[in-house]
C-alpha cells in the first residue's frame, strides 16, 4: 500500500508539473492584449489542446516589469523598453529580448456628431497638449474639447507623445482609461470628446475617425509608411523562449497568425517593407 501510495503522490505530481509547463502566462500591452493575443490564444489552443493561459493587459509598463520580475514568459509591449528598464533588467541577470510581432497604426477619433472630419498634425498636437481647448479654434462649432488619453503604464500614451506631440506633456485635465475600448467608449459617450486608438479599435459605436491632412488611418497606409502615427508592436521575453513560450511565438509569426494579425485588424510583420 505504501508503495501505492507513493506512485501515485509521484504521479500526481508529474501531472501538475506537466500542467504547470502547458501554462503560459502573459502580460501588459493592451493594444495586444485586449483583442489580438486572447484570439491568437484560441486558435493556439485550438491546435495544442491541454494548453492554458492567462493573460492580463494592462499597459505595457506591466508588461515589461513581468519579465524583468520572473511573473510571465511574454510581456507584451506597444513600446520598445527604455534604457532604464533593460538595465533594470539586466542587474537581475534578466535579458530584454524584443521581437515584433505586428504593426500598428493610431488613429484620431472624435464623437460621431462632431461636425469635425480633418485635422492638421499640428492642430492634434495643439489640442492634446492644451494649447486650443476649444472645438472652434479648430473648426468646429464650439465646445470645451474633453481630451482621453491611455494611462501612464501605457505604452500608447507614451508612444502618442512621441508620434503626435513633440514629446510634449499632455493637457491638464486629459483622462487616462485603461484602455482602447474605453477610450472608445468614453467618445462615443461625449459630444466633446476626443482621443486615439488603435486600428482594431476604430469601428466601436458613437465615433468617427477624424482625417489627418486629408488621410486616413488604415492597414495600407501602415504598410507603405504613409501614416505618422505607425508603429511596431513586440512580445518580449528574457533571452530567447523556450517551451510552450517559444511555441506561441512561432505560431504568431507564423502565416496563421499573421492572418489572424490582418484579421484583428494590424499589420503583418512581413508587409510593412
Amino acid at each position: 500500500m505504501k508503495i501505492t501510495s507513493l506512485a501515485l503522490i509521484a504521479g500526481l505530481a508529474f501531472a501538475s508539473t506537466e500542467a504547470r509547463a502547458d501554462r503560459l502566462v502573459i502580460k501588459g500591452s493592451d493594444t495586444l492584449g485586449a483583442k489580438l493575443v486572447p484570439q491568437l490564444a484560441e486558435q493556439f489552443k485550438a491546435q495544442n489542446p491541454g494548453t492554458t493561459f492567462d493573460i492580463a493587459a494592462e499597459g505595457s509598463t506591466t508588461g515589461i516589469a513581468a519579465i524583468t520580475d520572473g511573473t510571465a514568459q511574454i510581456g507584451m509591449s506597444s513600446r520598445r523598453a527604455k534604457p532604464a528598464e533593460v538595465g533594470a533588467a539586466s542587474s537581475k541577470g534578466v535579458n530584454m529580448k524584443p521581437t515584433i510581432v505586428a504593426y500598428d497604426g493610431l488613429g484620431v477619433i472624435v464623437n460621431a456628431k462632431n461636425p469635425i472630419t480633418n485635422l492638421t498634425k499640428k492642430q492634434v498636437e495643439q489640442i492634446f497638449t492644451g494649447d486650443v481647448t476649444d472645438w472652434s479654434a479648430v473648426g468646429g462649432s464650439g465646445g470645451k474639447i474633453s481630451i482621453y488619453t491611455r494611462n501612464t503604464s501605457s505604452g500608447t500614451y507614451s508612444d502618442w507623445k512621441e508620434l503626435a506631440m513633440k514629446k510634449r506633456d499632455y493637457a491638464g485635465g486629459s483622462q487616462k482609461m485603461a484602455g482602447h475600448e474605453q477610450i472608445a467608449a468614453e467618445v462615443g459617450k461625449n459630444a466633446n470628446g476626443i482621443g486615439y486608438v488603435g486600428l482594431a479599435y476604430m469601428n466601436a459605436p458613437g465615433i468617427k475617425v477624424v482625417a489627418i491632412e486629408g488621410a486616413k488611418p488604415t492597414q495600407q497606409a501602415v504598410r507603405n509608411k504613409s501614416w505618422p502615427y505607425a508603429r511596431p508592436t513586440f512580445y518580449y521575453t528574457n533571452g530567447e523562449p523556450s517551451g510552450v513560450a517559444k511555441q506561441f511565438l512561432d505560431f504568431t509569426l507564423s502565416s496563421t497568425g499573421q492572418k489572424i494579425v490582418d484579421r484583428v485588424g494590424f499589420v503583418g510583420v512581413n508587409e510593412v517593407k
